[in-house]
């Protein structure tokens, strides 16, 4: 979990990069300022936001500035705080749509507090309370997953599916249903992942591409465009939010000459949830 806030007024763009997590942002704005935009679809306030949602913007004004909390869930995590027919792909939706009722209640809650440490106990508890008691993957599914994780996407199918104990079929169908991409595709947005931070840490392009598995530096380049619509270059200096040190915005091309970038307050990483 992260929290943003940026008090005078300001005027945000950004190109959201791609992230191997399914992202809550919760807009605690004094006015709903936050809007996704999305394959032409357009979402204001709190909202979900699912791995690989394409060519995603998130854009907003507000005279009193702008306020965000972000709380990167893995799809695992995803599935039982959001619900398994929650489609983890290529969406973005309210998080009201997702949670119903509960989701005002807890932006109040958030609302009510200044503390960003408050906020984050408020929100950890708040999944706590929208788990579900069975499991939303399958362990092998999950077993998988993690393998991605830890291999950096560097991983053949037919070995993976060795590993977990299915055949190859069998896990690129469960697979799919159940974190909403193939394995292939889950593989690629994971190196694409690595990539993309040793680019915004200061890595050339030919580096990164051998450090990642590309075959060469086009590889890499196509890899980019396919995820984010821009090249490598523009990657490495986009500020786009997420949650650690590395590919943190230093500056916004669109803040006024008046106002300092938006500040990202302490990470913090919630417990585990029961």
């Amino acid at each position: 979990m992260a929290g943003f806030r940026q008090r005078a007024p300001v005027r945000v763009d950004i190109a959201m990069v791609a992230h191997p997590s399914v992202t809550v942002f919760v807009d605690l704005s004094d006015e709903e300022s936050l809007v996704y935009d999305a394959h032409g679809r357009r979402e204001c306030g709190s909202t979900v936001v699912g791995l690989v949602p394409g060519d995603l913007r998130l854009g907003g004004r507000a005279a009193g500035g702008i306020e965000c909390l972000q709380i990167r869930l893995s799809p695992a995590l995803a599935g039982a705080v959001l619900g398994a027919s929650t489609d983890l792909s290529g969406t973005v939706i309210s998080l009201e749509d997702v949670w119903g009722r509960d989701a005002g209640r807890a932006v109040e809650r958030l609302r009510a507090t200044a503390s960003w440490d408050e906020r984050f106990t408020i929100a950890a508890d708040a999944l706590g309370r929208q788990m579900s008691v069975r499991p939303s993957l399958d362990p092998e599914v999950a077993a998988a997953w993690r393998v991605m994780l830890t291999s950096r996407g560097r991983v053949r199918i037919d070995s993976l599916a060795n590993e977990v104990g299915w055949s190859r079929k069998r896990l690129w169908s469960r697979f799919r249903s159940q974190i909403g991409l193939t394995p292939k595709h889950a593989a690629r947005l994971v190196r694409f992942d690595h990539a993309a931070h040793l680019l915004a840490a200061g890595n050339a392009a030919a580096q990164v591409a051998a450090a990642s598995g590309y075959v060469d530096q086009a590889h890499l380049h196509r890899e980019v465009k396919a995820f984010t619509g821009v090249t490598p270059t523009a990657v490495a200096a986009a500020p786009w939010l997420a949650i650690d040190d590395i590919a943190w915005p230093t500056s916004f091309a669109d803040l006024t000459p008046s106002t300092s970038p938006i500040r990202q307050v302490p990470r913090r990483t919630p417990p585990a949830v029961p």
